[in-house]
């Protein structure tokens, strides 16, 4: 996959990788990344991100030592990176499918502006407006460390954000599931009724 993308910067300025997490949890938003990078970083970005890949298949310390390496990279100016959320009040009136299009395309609109010509890789069934030329890959976060990346980001700063809305919402147990349908999230729930980060459409 590394040769591919190589070869994209024949023809594109920019190439792009895109991941959301937060499809499934019944609490907190859904998070979309574009990780975006030029030609010329590109050794440098891949060798510095050795072994990067989907989120899902790192630990947590693992995770995090690779977003301290990518926000770094966004501080020098060696990337660009756009990470985007949707709240559960807004999936709750607008459905989880245009929530996730809708920070993917200002994800992917904040990192692509400026540049003439960008190629996008997304995971599994996301897309990007049509004026985009993209392609979709099935695990892509396993195949294409562009995509990796996204998904590792992604996940940090979601997971962040949960567990600083757990100080707001103690009685959760947020910094543990991050909002997933865990049996003690539900007895939680039971326990307190729910509060203004629940997707209450999606709990029965």
């Amino acid at each position: 996959m590394k040769e591919e993308i190589l070869e994209k910067f024949n023809a594109y300025d920019l190439v792009v990788g895109v991941d959301e997490v937060g499809r499934g949890p019944i609490a907190g938003p859904v998070t979309v990344c574009a990780f975006a990078l030029r030609g010329k970083y590109h050794n440098e970005i891949h060798e510095r991100l050795d072994g990067i890949t989907d989120s899902k298949k790192l630990s947590e310390k693992r995770r995090d030592f690779y977003a301290d390496i990518i926000r770094q990279l966004k501080i020098e100016g060696k990337i660009e990176l756009s990470i985007s959320s949707v709240s559960a009040k807004k999936i709750d009136e607008s459905g989880i499918v245009p929530s996730i299009f809708s920070a993917l395309n200002r994800s992917v609109t904040n990192v692509t502006v400026g540049y003439k010509k960008s190629y996008i890789y997304l995971d599994g069934s996301l897309h990007a407006k049509s004026e985009f030329n993209q392609e979709v890959i099935i695990k892509g976060d396993s195949k294409n460390w562009l995509i990796g990346a996204a998904s590792v980001a992604a996940k940090v700063a979601r997971d962040n954000q949960m567990k600083k809305l757990s100080e707001k919402y103690p009685n959760y147990g947020f910094e543990q599931h991050k909002g997933y349908g865990t049996k003690k999230h539900y007895e939680n729930i039971e326990e307190n009724g729910l509060c203004e980060i629940h997707r209450k459409s999606w709990i029965k």
